[in-house]
């Protein structure tokens, strides 16, 4: 293994085994989905992705997801969020596209007291923050975890909770969800009481493949599916498509002797693929450096591996 819990540490010595051409560097690409952080177990700051985005494929711009990095050390618990939106862009103030837009935490289960939290991420973001995500992925099997700090179960059904959510539409904001398939009829109920809010689904609406799920099982695939048609429907829910390779998915990429090729990338990911794209509104992304858990792949095998399946 990688690394420990849910997250496999950056191994830049194994990912530089990989080695393949770009496929259609000049394709225009808005990555919608990537992550930047300091932590004891290493870095990924703009510097590091920067140097990943300029590796062949054309990256314009990026979307960079919260991952609970440089909170502000004091103060208010329910403002040290803000500190995360600081750092991001501190560490970017020379590349201004990377990111151009932030997906922040704010404690929605603070219900309208989240209200001054949002106010102050705006104002902090100068214009990037362009909605909030929290941590929302559960399941009671502890294998199935993808986050150090599981989601309490029933988050997303929680009053509390969607009482924040509806102060996000009026500051122009999107809600971000991380839900397991499991969950995604909790995503349908939110999605349906709170139609003027725009829901964006996470990692393809989380397959599941550990514990007493298996990716190759016909009924755990029909199930994803179907759960995300009932998702898809719906005008206010999108769809990312992204984040294979995480090993809540069934995923063992970062335990092989050398990273995978996009061929296998795409083939393993095509069956997903194909179905999201035909449901619903969907958003390429890279979900880098960690595929979360990462890293599973280096980041030009992942831009091949989405111009195979979605040509």
């Amino acid at each position: 293994m990688a690394g420990t819990g849910p997250h496999h540490a950056v191994r830049e010595d194994w990912l530089a085994l990989a080695c393949e051409d770009v496929i259609a560097p000049g394709q225009p690409i808005l990555d919608a989905h990537h992550h930047l952080w300091d932590r004891p177990e290493g870095r990924y700051r703009a510097t590091e992705f920067r140097g990943d985005v300029e590796a062949g494929h054309d990256v314009r711009a990026s979307i960079c997801v919260q991952c609970r990095t440089g909170y502000r050390p004091g103060g208010p618990t329910a403002m040290q969020p803000v500190g995360e939106v600081e750092t991001i862009l501190d560490w970017c103030r020379d590349q201004p596209l990377y990111p151009a837009g932030i997906v922040a935490f704010a404690d929605l289960q603070l219900g309208t007291g989240v209200r001054p939290v949002l106010e102050a991420l705006i104002l902090a973001g100068d214009g990037h923050v362009r909605g909030i995500r929290n941590t929302t992925a559960y399941h009671p099997d502890p294998v199935v975890r993808s986050n150090p700090r599981p989601a309490p179960d029933g988050l997303l059904r929680s009053d509390a909770f969607r009482e924040g959510c509806t102060l996000l539409n009026e500051h122009g904001l999107c809600l971000d969800i991380w839900a397991y398939r499991t969950q995604l009829a909790e995503v349908v109920e939110l999605a349906r009481a709170l139609p003027d809010l725009t829901i964006i689904v996470d990692h393809c609406g989380g397959p599941l493949g550990v514990g007493p799920f298996r990716r190759e099982d016909p009924e755990n695939f029909r199930a994803w599916r179907d759960s995300l048609a009932s998702v898809a429907e719906l005008p206010n829910t999108r769809i990312k498509i992204g984040g294979f390779g995480l090993s809540v998915m069934g995923y063992s990429y970062a335990d092989e002797a050398t990273p995978p090729h996009s061929r296998d990338l795409a083939a393993d990911c095509e069956p997903f693929v194909v179905i999201t794209e035909s449901d619903s509104g969907s958003i390429l992304k890279a979900e880098f450096p960690p595929e979360l858990d990462i890293v599973g792949a280096p980041m030009f095998a992942h831009g091949n591996d989405q111009s195979k399946t979605t040509t």
